[in-house]
């Protein structure tokens, strides 16, 4: 981990759920130092609260927390306080998404952080905008989806708005931050001073949603869904596969303007045919006939299995997907031999497979490693971080500050 991209960069992670430690789990991804700071006894909600079995981490927790250290720190006692003021005092980040004003109740707010350790990164994950009219709102990913303009573009048109199923209201807010965490430690090494970072989630998917204001600002309603649509070409959406299973489908897309695209998938289907056809002589023309072009794709896709269909419309350069759903992704032999499902070995969970991060960097050594148990690195921490003994820390432990 030394050679690590973030190697000597210390994270204090006062996260819970996902949202945060999603972001802080892409640092200790790049090799940042990130101490887990965790409630003694239970931990953060996401370790049981989700977990099928009442006294094991639940896959949830163990999924985005790879690569941490984790310490239990009593907040509520004042020697548990202190405690965090001294790791604060070491860090390079520290970063919380607790309830809108509870991390100022316990005294560490911005500006408490500040007179701890002014070079400090301070980041926070709030639902809303803490300058804006819902700052004191609650919020976990479906609210933010709603409330950031992500389900009013998804879904069929002629249907209600729906909560796409990955998680992008947690997860791709965590991203967002990790993204500005990194760009104010870069800042930090021409100022030599710390930074105030927040965002809200729901202005993390409104940002999502960029493409569609494109299409909003030439209309005076509301910018429809579109389903598994594509409004800029035909074909363009999801077709049947052979099997007939829920997710047997593959997306195929010819780009109204891309002339070259519709040539090959004609060739693939064997259908060179259409390429005489006066209604499809051009994108604009397949668009109006978008129905009779989709009908002849769909008839040829339904013969073949979904991977078929891929390799031979993706092999002759068209844009093509087999929709490969979790469980086509866990067991898939080639995100395995790439690393991108990573095995790794959790003391009560034996072998767990974790979706590695998605950036291959050259000079990044930071291999994927198990979720912590709950305050598995309280003698590691406190001694490299505070140069407390074993003998300090079992009695810390037994007055109940850790």
């Amino acid at each position: 981990m030394d050679e690590a991209a973030l190697a000597g960069i210390t994270v204090v992670d006062l996260t819970q759920f996902e949202a945060g430690p999603s972001c802080t789990e892409a640092l200790a991804w790049h090799g940042a130092n990130v101490i887990k700071v965790e409630p003694p006894k239970r931990g953060e909600p996401g370790r049981l609260a989700i977990s099928e079995k009442p006294d094991v981490d639940s896959l949830y927790f163990i999924l985005l927390n790879a690569n941490k250290r984790s310490v239990t720190l009593n907040l509520k006692d004042e020697r548990g306080k202190e405690l965090l003021r001294q790791l604060i005092a070491k860090a390079d980040v520290v970063i919380e998404n607790f309830a809108p004003g509870a991390i100022e109740k316990l005294g560490f707010g911005w500006d408490d952080i500040q007179a701890i350790n002014p070079a400090a990164i301070f980041a926070q994950v709030k639902g809303f905008a803490q300058d804006g009219p819902y700052r004191d709102f609650l919020s976990f990913d479906m609210i933010a989806q709603a409330t950031g303009g992500v389900m009013s573009i998804t879904g069929e048109p002629d249907g209600q708005p729906i909560r796409p199923g990955a998680t992008i209201g947690d997860t791709g807010t965590g991203l967002h931050l990790a993204v500005s965490i990194l760009s104010a430690l870069l800042q930090r090494t021409r100022t030599g001073k710390g930074q105030h970072l927040q965002v809200a989630m729901q202005d993390a998917m409104t940002n999502y949603c960029r493409v569609t204001f494109s299409r909003q600002a030439l209309m005076e309603d509301p910018a429809p869904r579109l389903g598994n649509g594509v409004a800029s070409g035909a074909p363009g959406g999801l077709f049947p596969c052979k099997g007939g299973g829920p997710n047997d489908y593959c997306f195929i897309f010819v780009q109204r303007e891309m002339e070259n695209h519709w040539t090959r998938l004609c060739e693939a289907i064997g259908r060179k045919d259409l390429l005489e056809e006066p209604r499809f002589a051009d994108g604009h023309l397949r668009m109006e006939n978008k129905a009779d072009i989709e009908a002849v794709v769909a008839e040829w896709t339904q013969t073949r299995t979904k991977d078929e269909v891929m390799a031979i419309i993706g092999g002759a350069g068209v844009p093509a997907g087999a929709v490969f759903d979790i469980k086509d992704l866990m067991e898939s032999e080639d995100m395995r031999e790439r690393g991108m499902m990573a095995e790794v070995e959790h003391p009560t969970r034996g072998r767990v497979v974790v979706p590695a991060w998605p950036v291959r960097m050259s000079g990044n050594s930071a291999p994927v490693t198990a979720a912590p148990l709950l305050g598995e690195h309280n003698e590691e921490v406190l001694g490299e971080l505070l140069g407390m003994t074993a003998a300090d820390v079992a009695a810390l432990r037994e007055n109940g500050a850790i």
